[in-house]
C-alpha cells in the first residue's frame, strides 16, 4: 500500500460497484485512476488501484520528498495529469512541474521560489488534488466546471521552485552533513537572521527571486546599500542576473511556453502586487482587482526596495501580460499550517480566475 491509494486483487463477484462501496469511494474514482479497465469483464487476479479520500496532508512540514511522493500519487491516482521537470536545484534536486488541462491558453502558478514560504506549495498541491477530485465528479470548483476549464486552458504549476532551501527550513536536511553546514556557513555571517527559518534563497545563498534581468542592477545597488553583499540567507542578488540554476530553469520554461498570465507565490501580507514600472498592460490592473475581490487581499503597488529583478518583474518586462506576485497569508515566514485552511480559502478564487479570465 503507498499513500493514497492501493493495488487491489480483484476476486470472484467482484464489480466496481461492489469494491466502490467495500472502500467507500464514488465508483468514478476507480474508472478515472484505471483508464483501461472493461468495468463489464473484471479479471479475477488482476490489480486495480483504489483511490483513497485524501493525498496531499496540510498539517506537516511539507519537504520535498513529501511533495515528490505525492506527486507520483497524484498522477497514479489521476492519470491525465502531466508532470515533467523544469530543471535541477543546486543539490541536484528535480524540480518538477504538473499541467492540468489541455486547452490552448496557457497559464503558469509557481511557489517557494523562498525557503521559508514553503507553505505555498501546500497550496498549490493542494490545489491540484481537490480540481482533480472535482474533474472525476464533473463538479465546480469557485463556480467554475472543472472540466469546462480543463477544456479551455492548460495551468502549469511549479509548486516548489526552491526545494533545496524548503528542505532546510523543513528540517529535512541531516544536520550533520556537508549539505547543512554549508547553509550554516553562509548563516554565521548574518547573526541577525534567525537560522533556518529566516532562510529564503538557494543552497549557494542567492535569492532566486532577485535574479531575474529586469533591473537587476537596481536590486543590486539596494541590497548592497542594506549589506547583502555576498551569499545570504536572503536578500544576496548573486553575481549577475540568472547565475543560479533554480532561476534559470524558471526563466527558461518561461521562455519555452506562451503564458497568458502567471501567479508567483509568496508569503506574507495579503497583498497583490501587479505592476513593474510602467509594464503591466491595463488589464492587469482589472483582473487584480477582481483577484482583491474574492481573496479580501489588497491590490498594492510594491515597495520601491523590492521594485526590481523579480520574476513577476521579468514577466511583465518580457511579455506587458498581466503578472502578479500574491502575498499570502499574514505574520512572520514561516507562516504556521494553523494559517493553512484560510490561506487556501482565500486564494482559490484567484487561482481559478487566473486561468478563465
Amino acid at each position: 500500500m503507498e499513500k493514497g491509494y492501493l493495488n487491489y486483487v480483484i476476486k470472484k463477484g467482484d464489480t466496481l460497484y461492489s469494491i466502490a462501496k467495500m472502500f467507500g469511494i464514488d465508483i468514478s474514482y476507480i474508472l478515472f485512476a484505471n483508464p483501461n479497465i472493461n468495468a463489464n469483464n473484471l479479471q479475477i487476479g488482476s490489480n486495480i488501484i483504489v483511490p483513497f479520500e485524501n493525498v496531499v496532508p496540510t498539517d506537516m512540514a511539507y519537504t520535498y520528498e513529501l511533495m515528490q511522493m505525492n506527486i507520483t500519487t497524484l498522477k497514479k491516482v489521476y492519470p491525465f495529469l502531466v508532470v515533467g521537470n523544469i530543471g535541477k536545484s543546486v543539490l541536484e534536486k528535480s524540480i518538477p512541474y504538473i499541467k492540468i488541462g489541455n486547452g490552448y491558453k496557457e497559464v503558469m502558478y509557481s511557489a517557494s521560489i523562498h525557503a521559508n514560504e514553503w507553505i505555498t506549495a501546500v497550496l498549490l498541491m493542494k490545489f491540484i488534488e481537490n480540481f482533480c477530485r472535482a474533474f472525476v465528479q464533473n463538479s465546480n470548483i469557485y463556480e467554475h466546471n472543472a472540466r469546462d476549464v480543463f477544456s479551455q486552458v492548460s495551468i502549469y504549476i511549479v509548486p516548489m521552485v526552491n526545494p533545496d532551501g524548503v528542505d532546510l527550513v523543513t528540517g529535512a536536511i541531516n544536520k550533520n552533513s556537508q549539505e547543512y553546514r554549508n547553509f550554516k556557513k553562509i548563516s554565521n555571517n548574518f547573526p541577525e537572521i534567525s537560522f533556518p527559518d529566516g532562510w529564503k534563497a538557494n543552497a549557494n545563498g542567492v535569492d532566486l527571486n532577485l535574479q531575474f534581468p529586469a533591473g537587476w542592477e537596481e536590486a543590486r545597488r539596494i541590497k548592497f546599500a542594506q549589506g547583502f553583499t555576498s551569499p545570504a540567507p536572503r536578500d544576496f542578488v548573486g553575481y549577475g542576473p540568472l547565475t543560479e540554476p533554480e532561476s534559470l530553469a524558471l526563466y527558461n520554461f518561461t521562455l519555452e511556453h506562451n503564458f497568458n498570465l502567471i501567479l508567483a507565490y509568496h508569503t506574507q501580507g495579503k497583498e497583490i502586487y501587479w505592476q513593474f514600472q510602467d509594464y503591466a498592460p491595463q488589464a492587469a490592473y482589472y483582473i487584480g482587482q477582481e483577484f482583491a475581490k474574492v481573496s479580501g487581499y489588497t491590490l498594492a503597488n510594491v515597495p520601491y526596495e523590492s521594485s526590481f529583478a523579480g520574476y513577476k518583474d521579468w514577466f511583465l518586462q518580457q511579455y506587458r501580460r498581466p503578472g502578479y506576485t500574491i502575498e499570502a497569508g499574514i505574520g512572520e515566514s514561516p507562516l504556521p499550517l494553523s494559517q493553512f485552511n484560510q490561506i487556501y480559502n482565500d486564494n482559490l478564487g484567484i487561482i481559478i480566475l487566473g486561468a478563465v479570465l
